[in-house]
């Protein structure tokens, strides 16, 4: 690593030189999304250890954070060193990643990322569809990445793609939920701001259950949830939130937000106040396109079709609401019953994903 040198950001002056990498490695470049700043700071804030690699001049040419999480391990069997928001120049690649193997902990006896903070959270790196954009929750990076990736020996762990569809016409009216052949009762609830943290808690339940079996999943705590929401009520199309219940008990859900992303990028994914009102001013304007986000049903009533009745509700919310299109976040090549569920709608692949992992 001749030349350059890897440091911990330690003050807000340094703190800037790592958000600001983004914006000269992207500039002018529409297909990149960049994770708000506010959240950035807010790990910072929360003590996730942030480095930044500088070349002989001192510019700053690759940042990343180095962080372990004691449940990824334990659902791996492996010691983790992750990093993730990892950025670089071409030239810095190699440089890069020997920095990240050398200031690994000891104990750590695999590299894995990029995850921000956790593979179920987001990160990622695109390995395919590169001319497509990017959008929120999800990456987007130009081909060199995935080559500087497997050039240095990292190897493709979890390989997916994300998907984007047509919102489909109208055509048979949605199932009516209610009383069940076996005498359940069924009911259908959608978003609601003023009871939102509710919801979300009742969410956070069925996802860690419907998500268990997950080879990169670990449960999501009600701290880890309401920092990835913080901000969702100024966004929710409540129309857009829908779970069901059966006897009362919260037994599926899906969970779609307008798609910002073209908002993000004009801003350089500078949420303050002052732009926060203005996307509240204009949310009209980004309901064309949805993003979904994550859909699930709690294990012991898969199978019984509740996952179709959502999405029957949820495409009829999406035509009345004027959206064209949906995408989605990741889905496992492992999980073809996800996949076909897109293929149904006419939907395509929209970019191969994955994420890496290299032995020490």
């Amino acid at each position: 690593m001749s030349g350059h040198r890897f440091t911990r950001v330690t003050d807000r002056r340094c703190l800037r030189d790592f958000v600001a990498l983004t914006d000269r490695l992207y500039a002018g470049e529409p297909r990149y999304v960049p994770t708000p700043r506010q959240q950035i700071r807010r790990w910072w804030r929360d003590g996730v250890p942030m480095y930044v690699l500088r070349d002989a001049t001192g510019t700053v040419v690759a940042r990343t954070t180095l962080h372990t999480d004691a449940d990824l391990d334990a659902r791996l069997g492996r010691r983790c060193q992750l990093f993730g928001l990892t950025e670089f120049t071409a030239p810095a690649a190699e440089p890069l990643f020997d920095a990240i193997a050398g200031h690994a902990a000891a104990d750590r006896d695999l590299l894995f990322g990029p995850v921000a903070l956790l593979p179920n959270q987001a990160g990622g790196v695109i390995t395919s569809g590169f001319d497509d954009r990017g959008f929120v929750d999800s990456a987007w990076n130009p081909p060199r990445y995935p080559a500087a990736y497997e050039a240095y020996g990292f190897t493709r762990r979890f390989v997916s793609d994300t998907w984007i569809c047509p919102v489909p016409p109208p055509g048979e009216p949605a199932p009516v939920p209610g009383v069940q052949p076996d005498g359940a009762r069924l009911d259908l609830h959608r978003g609601n701001v003023r009871r939102l943290d509710d919801q979300l808690d009742l969410l956070r339940g069925m996802l860690n259950d419907s998500f268990a079996q997950l080879g990169y999943y670990t449960p999501i705590s009600a701290a880890q949830l309401r920092r990835q929401t913080d901000g969702l009520a100024h966004l929710l199309d409540e129309s857009l939130l829908l779970y069901l219940t059966r006897d009362g008990r919260p037994v599926a859900f899906v969970l779609c937000v307008p798609d910002i992303s073209e908002f993000l990028v004009a801003v350089r994914g500078d949420l303050h106040p002052v732009n926060q009102l203005r996307l509240l001013a204009r949310r009209r304007r980004y309901r064309r396109e949805a993003v979904l986000i994550v859909k699930g049903v709690v294990p012991q009533f898969q199978g019984r079709g509740y996952q179709r009745l959502l999405s029957a509700h949820l495409h009829h919310h999406l035509r009345a609401g004027g959206y064209t299109t949906l995408r989605s976040t990741y889905v496992g090549r492992d999980n073809p019953a996800s996949a076909a569920q897109y293929r149904r709608l006419g939907g395509r692949p929209l970019h191969g994903y994955t994420f890496y992992a290299r032995e020490r």
